[in-house]
């Protein structure tokens, strides 16, 4: 699941749909940015995404192929990406990678990338079916 070169390059010419800078209080025991909290700024990211597409509200409800590839270190600068990879009737399947931005931008390094699972909801956050514009919109053909 590692990036190649022309991977990370291609990510990091499109808009991010978040980018955060990590703060001290993240660092876990070995002074890298803690696991949890770049779980959470992906699910947040692909929560964004999928509330979009599902045009509402959506639940994360799986998350898989999580891998860290490199530690963020304190002074990196994160952008979150999000690719939409499959719409189902109620789910939606997305491709999460975060870059980080290093020696004040002069380095993009890809640190982890996961496959996050969301349903879309109705109003009593039952699965509902995602509209049917959404795939033309959000698939590109795939």
């Amino acid at each position: 699941m590692e990036m190649t070169k022309e991977e990370i390059e291609q990510l990091s010419k499109k808009q991010p749909i978040l980018r955060v800078a990590p703060q001290m209080r993240d660092l876990n025991n070995n002074g890298h940015i803690f696991g949890g909290w770049v779980l959470s700024q992906m699910d947040i990211a692909g929560g964004i995404v999928a509330a979009q597409v599902a045009q509402g509200s959506t639940a994360t409800v799986a998350i898989e192929a999580m891998e860290f590839i490199t530690p963020i270190l304190p002074r990196d600068l994160i952008s979150v990406y999000v690719n939409v990879a499959k719409i189902g009737r109620t789910s939606i399947t997305l491709c999460v990678d975060v870059i980080a931005s290093r020696n004040r931008g002069d380095e993009q390094v890809a640190v982890t990338r996961g496959t996050f699972h969301f349903v879309a909801l109705d109003e009593n956050a039952r699965p509902r079916p995602i509209p049917e514009e959404s795939r033309a919109i959000y698939l590109d053909g795939k």
